[in-house]
């Protein structure tokens, strides 16, 4: 069985009509009779057997040719702005593995100089003592 839809009145389904189309325009999509069908809670087919006027016109919308909006719409706006951000991202990483690269880089230079100063001052490390002593007893 199917459920008994109440009829709505004209002024109402063309309010949401005028607000597909906006909708549309803003977008730079074609309407359709199913969006809006589905907008006021009908199916495709039940709103072009009361609205055949309504549904003409949407028929009328989609086959005259689209003129688009003047500047980007707010989709391509965001669109763009997502890659703008993608690609700081992607500089961001790399710069970061390149600080890190360059912090390795370093602690091994500090890590040998400091070898060669112990070295060079002839200063023996507490550290080295400990593991000769083990060394010895495990001898």
């Amino acid at each position: 069985m199917t459920r008994r839809v109440p009829d709505l009145p004209e002024a109402l389904v063309r309010k949401h009509l005028q607000e597909v189309l906006e909708s549309c325009r803003e977008t730079n999509t074609a309407p359709s009779v199913l969006m809006l069908a589905r907008r006021l809670g009908l199916t495709n087919t039940t709103f072009r057997r009361r609205y055949p006027e309504i549904a003409r016109e949407i028929a009328d919308h989609r086959a005259a040719p689209t003129t688009l909006r003047s500047g980007p719409t707010e989709h391509d706006r965001l669109v763009a702005r997502n890659a703008k951000l993608r690609r700081r991202n992607r500089e961001l990483n790399t710069q970061l593995a390149l600080a890190a690269a360059q912090i390795q880089h370093l602690a091994l230079r500090v890590a040998k100089m400091q070898d060669a100063l112990e070295i060079q001052a002839r200063v023996s490390s507490i550290a080295d003592r400990r593991q000769l002593g083990r060394q010895r007893r495990r001898l």
